[in-house]
């Protein structure tokens, strides 16, 4: 059964609810007896994505970019433990730059000024890593010394 299928009617099952269940096996013969009751399943899916990523202009320098961001409205039933951030150098191509990120910021060092990078970010909870973020895109740069 689906996840979907528990989350909606007629069931409403919440996030981290238990789900107690008995099974009953059946072929031409007829139906088996009734197993026990077991409980081993727990509503979880990995959280939504990161949301509204935004740029942390207090840590822009010449070679490095500060991104922030939200969690997600849903965490998939379990507290989300960590983040990890991806990066594009213009290829269109996402490589991870940092996984394990307890906080929801970050700073990217050593990059080129000039380049455009695009960032995304993913959350982790118990079950899993969420999808990919929306991407933020910005310009390595920063306001030249006065000549």
């Amino acid at each position: 059964m689906p996840i979907t299928s528990l989350r909606s009617e007629p069931f409403n099952l919440a996030f981290g609810s238990s789900i107690y269940a008995k099974v009953l096996a059946f072929n031409i013969y007829g139906d088996s007896l009734m197993s026990a009751e077991g409980n081993g399943a727990i509503i979880l899916t990995v959280p939504n994505p990161p949301v509204s990523l935004s740029e942390v202009y207090s840590e822009r320098t010449a070679t490095s970019i500060g991104i922030s961001w939200s969690d997600g409205a849903l965490n998939g039933g379990a507290t989300v433990l960590d983040y990890t951030v991806s990066y594009d150098q213009g290829l269109d191509s996402y490589v991870v730059l940092k996984s394990g990120v307890l906080t929801q910021s970050f700073t990217a060092t050593g990059l080129k000024p000039g380049v455009t990078y695009s960032f995304k970010v993913q959350a982790r909870n118990t079950f899993g890593l969420s999808v990919e973020s929306s991407r933020i895109e910005l310009v390595c740069a920063f306001i030249p010394a006065i000549p």
